[in-house]
């Protein structure tokens, strides 16, 4: 299934391809790495959040 989330921040659009039966089991409250394994911290964060990965990083990373 393909889920398209925009980042609060910056607000681009960004479609991540996830798993049903995963996606499905995050939502009923499976840790999301262990849900979606799968994916990057990057886009499990997006899911969370709604922050993409740069905008993550101006806000928490080294830089930032």
């Amino acid at each position: 299934m393909k889920i398209s989330v925009i980042c609060v921040f910056c607000g681009i659009e960004s479609t991540i391809e996830v798993d049903d039966y995963g996606y499905y089991r995050w939502l009923e409250g499976v840790h999301i790495q262990d849900a979606l394994p799968q994916l990057t911290s990057d886009q499990r964060e997006l899911l969370i959040s709604h922050t993409c990965g740069k905008c993550y990083d101006k806000m928490f990373g080294e830089d930032g």
